[in-house]
């Protein structure tokens, strides 16, 4: 590869990265459907015209900042879930690490949580892919501590759901800038797992 080729590929780059960062920035302020591609373009200092050079549509955008939230939301839960072999314990950890996912990352979860029904069907059924693979993560450690009867759980979907739910829902009221941390939210909700799971 030429210089001039590894250069033009490091700018398109860049570039892409300066208008999702920008997307991050409109969607979260003023919502996917009160955001227009000109948004978007002046907040990254371009024109109109060059956010299409590297999205065809401003739902793309949507797309992969949701696509990148998502993955990386799967890789902390994943990594918790390997952090402890006490079932008990390793809940605790999933739910304090997304829990501080969401706060350390408050805009992006805002928008990947709520902007979900303006992907398009095919985009939707990806990103629940991916919603689905962090339910069967905390179901198998719920149905795990159940089975060393550590916990006491009667419906383990349910509960699944309203431990993730803990994490998810801080988005709407969370700021960076108000006076609970990211640590600090980690350790209540995990505290809260486990009372909710009878393991406190």
């Amino acid at each position: 590869m030429t210089t001039d080729a590894a250069n033009g590929r490091d700018r398109s780059a860049t570039t892409r990265e300066r208008l999702l960062a920008a997307a991050v920035e409109a969607f979260a302020t003023s919502g996917f459907a009160g955001t227009t591609t000109r948004d978007i373009a002046s907040r990254a200092g371009m024109s109109p015209a060059a956010v299409y050079v590297h999205h065809a549509t401003k739902e793309e955008l949507l797309f992969e900042i949701s696509r990148r939230g998502h993955r990386s939301a799967v890789e902390i839960i994943e990594k918790a879930s390997q952090s402890a072999s006490d079932p008990a314990e390793r809940t605790r950890t999933m739910v304090a690490e997304f829990s501080r996912w969401h706060a350390v990352n408050s805009r992006v979860g805002r928008i990947v949580q709520y902007e979900f029904d303006a992907l398009t069907p095919e985009h939707r059924a990806e990103i629940a892919e991916y919603r689905r693979a962090i339910e069967a993560l905390m179901r198998e450690a719920l149905e795990a501590g159940v089975e060393a009867e550590v916990m006491t759980v009667a419906d383990l979907k349910g509960t699944a759901l309203a431990l993730l739910s803990l994490s998810i829902d801080l988005v709407r009221w969370y700021h960076p800038d108000g006076p609970t941390t990211p640590d600090e939210i980690a350790t209540l909700h995990g505290e809260l797992a486990l009372r909710m799971v009878g393991a406190a």
